[in-house]
């Protein structure tokens, strides 16, 4: 039967895939995986992780793993098998006749210390075969985390982002008698221009970031962003400025706007 660094090594060569390959497939460093081929044993953390090193290694080739495992164990672990079968106690072992006592069994301390190299041996081997993975998985977990904190406080506080206001402002007129009207908005436009409105009519609503205002009369009712705003008595014509931070503001005689 060949060895069994070359059934890898053949198998690996007839597939043609390379070292680099299998070291990303089974997350087993490349050094390792050449030692395998090479038989270099002592190049390898220790037996338990040849054998599962092998088994890896061969499952990703298509190879019988288990056959391979068998061979390495009896070809390199059978003088410490052997070494080590005294130490065991036998379940054969009955109790002797008179002896009045039963066979003695291994120490609660051997035990305990055979657990824990037990568990040191398995979190070494599930570390090697996982490679940095779980750093991964905490930076992401902790950033998912992060995350949740912060959806869960805006949640709670209730509290909307905040909205660039408009500097948009709505205007209507509702005339209670007539009323001559000349109406500016931006640029110069002129939306109502120099009309007179009859009572019981109403305007579009108008939308502009400023207007300009002369009104013949007070008979009219001004409807600045939905709020009615009534004009005061005069004498004489009544102009204002109309805009969203300033609200409705009066003109002086000399700037109200014309519309001829």
């Amino acid at each position: 039967m060949p060895d069994i660094g070359e059934t890898l090594r053949d198998a690996r060569m007839r597939a043609r895939i390379d070292v680099s390959e299998i070291e990303a497939k089974t997350k087993i460093r490349a050094k390792y995986l050449r030692a395998l081929e090479n038989e270099e044993w002592g190049l390898l953390p220790g037996p338990t992780f040849v054998k599962s090193f092998l088994r890896t290694y061969a499952q990703a080739l298509e190879l019988d793993g288990k056959a391979l495992v068998e061979e390495y164990r009896l070809s390199h672990e059978g003088l410490t098998e052997a070494a080590l079968e005294p130490i065991v106690s036998s379940p054969q072992h009955s109790r002797s006749p008179g002896s009045g006592r039963a066979p003695r069994g291994p120490s609660r301390g051997y035990m305990v210390v055979v657990g824990v190299v037990g568990l040191l041996i398995v979190l070494l081997v599930v570390g090697l075969l996982t490679g940095g993975g779980g750093s991964s998985k905490h930076t992401q977990s902790t950033a998912s985390a992060r995350s949740g904190q912060k959806t869960h406080a805006h949640h709670v506080s209730g509290r909307s982002p905040t909205v660039a206001r408009s500097d948009t402002v709505t205007l209507s007129l509702r005339p209670t008698a007539a009323v001559y009207v000349c109406l500016i908005g931006d640029n110069g436009r002129k939306l109502i221009p120099g009309s007179e409105l009859q009572p019981g009519s109403s305007t579009p609503t108008f939308h502009a970031k400023r207007f300009e205002i002369t009104l013949g009369n007070s008979s009219l009712t001004m409807v600045i962003d939905g709020r009615s705003r009534t004009v005061p008595p005069s004498s004489q014509a009544i102009g204002y400025s109309i805009t969203k931070a300033n609200g409705r503001r009066p003109l002086t005689a000399g700037r109200l706007p014309t519309c001829t």
